[in-house]
C-alpha cells in the first residue's frame, strides 16, 4: 500500500468512528476564574466586544472622580454635570484582550444606563443615558492606532432615552425602545423622522412608581417581527407597520423580569439544520412584586428561581417554566460557543438600585437548552468577588466571559459598606476551556473574511482527536452590548453544514451555508466558532453581507 492510499485509508477510518463524547461532557468540571486587572480605574456598568478583539467599558460621568486620569492632562468640562464640573478622570477604558492592558478614553455627556448596538461596518452606536446625556448619540468606530475616541451629537435622539434597549435591524437599522416614561420607539438613523412612535404595550406593562418595564427585552426572530417582553407580558411587534401582530400569554407567576426586578433573556440558537427553524426564548430570574419598596424599607425579599421558555414556533406560545439552581436578580446571561448558556452575578436577596441587593449569588450556572428538563443545569465554580447593581459581562474569541463592574452606590464608595465599588475586571473559563478537552479541541485553520447569505463557504479546521462528523457544527456569535443584565443584539446562528472531509490526519475541511435571511443574522461582524464534540474553538472574525 502506497503512503498516499495509506492516508487515505486512514482519513476514512477516522471519519467514520462513532462519537464517544456524550453531553455530560461538564461532569465533574466547573470552570474556573482569573483576575485580570485588580482595577481598570472605573466600574465597568457596560460592555461592548469589538471586531478588533478590545473591548469598550464605560460607567457614568456623574460618579465623581474616577481611579484613572484622562491622557495628556486633558480635563472634561460639563456645566451640567451634577457631580463634578471640572472632571481630569475618564468615565470609559478601551480593553485590550490579547495584551490584558486598558487605555481611557473621553466621554463627554453621561452615558448613565444608556444602550448600545453595532452597526454592519463595526462601529458602535450608543444612545442615551441621564441628565445632559439622555438624548446623546455616541459613536465609537475601531482603529489600530490608539488614538480612536468617542463622538459625540447631543440631543440626536427624539426623545429623552434612559433605561431603553437597543436591537440592530435586518436593513442594518437600529430600533431604540422605551425608557424612563418613553412609551415609545425611535430609529438610528432617523432619516426624514421627526417625531417618536408611540408603543402602547410600554405604558400599559408600567407598574405605577416603581415602573418594572425598563430594558424591556428585545429579540429579533427569524420572521422579522420583535419579540418585546416588559414586566410580565410579551408581544410579537411588526415595526414595519407599526402593529402588535400578537399578544403572549403572561409569563407564570406574574413576578415581573424587568428593571428594577431585573432579571435576564436570550434568544435560544437558531440552527438552520433543522428541517423547521425554532426561536425559543428563555427569560430568567427577577424580584417578586413590591420587591422595590419593601427593599428601600430595609425588608429584601428572596428573589425568582424560575426560568420560563417559550416556543414562538407553536400557533398558541406558551410559558414552560423551570427551576433554577440558584434563585437570582441581576444575572446575566450569556450564549456560550456551543449553545450553553451561562447565568452569572446578580443577588439573592432584594432587586436593582441603589443599596437594594443583598446577599450576592457568586456561583454560576450553566443552562442546556438541548437537555431535558429537569436536566438542563450545571453548577459551576464560585468567584470570590461580589457582583450586584451595575456589573457586566461579555463573550470574548477565546471562549471566556469578561466579567466586570458592581457599584450599588450613588457615587465611588471603597470603604464603610457591604458591597464596596468594584473597580476590577476577572475572565471566568467556561469548563469547555479545561486541558481535560485539548485532544477533541479545534482550531480554525482559514476561513474567509467575508461571508454571504445563501452562499457556501469552507472552514478547514485541526483536532487531535476527531470523532464524527455529526459533532461537528459552526456557529456565529453576535457580540453583545451588556448593561443591567440585559446583553442587546446577543444570537447565535447554527450553520447549515455539508460534507465534513479529510485533507490530512488531523485536518478536516467543511462546507457551510451562509445564514439563509437577513433576519436570521443582521448583517455584520460575528466570531466565527468551529465546535466539535461539544468543544469550541477560539473564533474568528467573519463579516456578514
Amino acid at each position: 500500500m502506497t503512503t498516499f492510499s495509506f492516508t487515505i485509508f486512514i482519513c476514512f477510518i477516522i471519519l467514520q468512528i462513532t462519537p464517544t463524547i456524550s453531553s455530560q461532557t461538564y461532569s465533574g468540571n466547573q470552570g474556573q476564574w482569573q483576575l485580570l486587572q485588580s482595577s481598570i480605574g472605573i466600574s465597568a456598568m457596560h460592555m461592548q466586544l469589538l471586531y478588533n478583539n478590545k473591548v469598550i467599558m464605560f460607567d457614568r460621568t456623574d460618579f465623581g472622580a474616577s481611579n484613572i486620569s484622562l491622557p495628556g492632562g486633558k480635563c472634561r468640562e460639563d456645566p451640567n454635570d451634577t457631580a463634578l464640573q471640572r472632571d481630569c478622570t475618564a468615565h470609559s477604558v478601551l480593553y485590550d484582550i490579547g495584551q490584558n492592558t486598558f487605555r481611557p478614553l473621553t466621554i463627554q455627556t453621561d452615558p448613565w444606563c444608556s444602550s448600545g448596538a453595532v452597526l454592519p461596518d463595526g462601529t458602535l452606536v450608543q444612545t442615551g443615558g441621564y441628565n445632559d446625556g439622555d438624548r446623546s448619540l455616541r459613536t465609537f468606530s475601531p482603529c489600530n492606532d490608539e488614538k480612536c475616541d468617542w463622538n459625540e451629537e447631543p440631543n440626536y435622539l427624539l426623545t429623552r432615552r434612559w433605561y431603553a434597549s437597543n436591537q440592530i435591524l435586518p436593513d442594518g437599522r437600529i430600533i431604540i425602545v422605551g425608557g424612563r416614561r418613553q412609551y415609545s420607539y425611535e430609529f438610528y438613523p432617523r432619516g426624514n423622522s421627526s417625531s417618536t412612535i408611540w408603543l402602547e404595550h410600554l405604558r400599559q406593562t408600567r407598574d405605577q412608581r416603581i415602573e418594572n418595564n425598563l430594558y424591556p427585552f428585545l429579540h429579533l426572530l427569524p420572521d422579522g417581527n420583535l419579540f418585546i417582553f416588559a414586566n410580565t407580558k410579551a408581544i410579537l411587534f411588526n415595526y414595519k407597520r407599526n402593529a402588535v401582530v400578537k399578544e403572549l400569554p403572561e409569563i407564570s407567576g406574574q413576578d415581573p423580569r424587568n428593571y428594577p426586578s431585573t432579571g435576564s433573556s436570550v434568544l435560544l440558537p437558531l440552527d438552520e439544520n433543522q428541517p423547521f427553524l425554532q426561536a425559543e426564548i428563555v427569560v430568567c430570574g427577577g424580584a417578586p412584586r413590591g420587591s422595590f419598596v419593601l427593599a428601600e424599607n430595609g425588608k429584601f425579599q428572596k428573589t425568582l428561581g424560575t426560568c420560563g421558555r417559550i416556543n414562538m414556533n407553536h400557533a398558541n406560545p406558551n410559558w414552560v417554566m423551570e427551576d433554577m439552581p440558584v434563585p437570582r436578580a441581576m444575572g446575566d446571561m450569556l450564549i456560550l460557543p456551543n449553545g450553553d448558556v451561562l447565568i452569572l452575578n446578580g443577588v439573592g436577596l432584594g432587586t436593582a438600585g441603589w443599596e437594594l441587593g443583598r446577599n450576592p449569588v457568586t456561583t454560576p450556572v450553566i443552562y442546556r437548552p438541548s437537555e431535558l428538563p429537569g436536566r438542563r443545569f450545571r453548577v459551576m465554580a464560585e468567584s470570590n468577588r461580589p457582583r450586584l447593581y451595575h456589573s457586566s459581562t461579555v463573550l470574548v474569541p477565546d471562549g471566556r466571559v469578561l466579567v466586570g463592574g458592581s457599584n450599588p452606590h450613588v457615587g465611588y464608595n471603597f470603604t464603610g459598606v457591604d458591597f464596596p465599588t468594584d473597580l476590577s475586571l476577572e475572565a471566568f473559563s467556561p469548563p469547555y476551556l479545561a486541558r481535560d478537552y485539548e485532544t477533541v479541541r479545534p482550531r480554525i485553520v482559514s476561513v474567509q473574511e467575508k461571508i454571504r447569505y445563501r452562499e457556501q463557504f469552507s472552514v478547514a479546521f485541526a483536532v487531535p482527536e476527531y470523532v464524527h462528523s455529526s459533532v461537528v457544527s459552526v456557529t456565529l456569535v453576535a457580540p453583545s452590548f451588556t448593561t443591567h443584565s440585559f446583553a442587546m443584539n446577543q444570537r447565535m446562528v447554527v450553520m447549515k453544514l455539508g460534507e465534513v472531509r479529510g485533507l490530512s490526519l488531523d485536518t478536516y475541511e467543511v462546507a457551510v451555508m451562509g445564514p439563509s435571511a437577513e433576519e436570521i443574522a443582521p448583517p455584520g461582524y460575528y466570531l466565527l466558532f468551529v465546535v466539535h464534540a461539544d468543544i469550541p474553538s477560539s473564533a474568528m472574525w467573519v463579516k456578514l453581507q
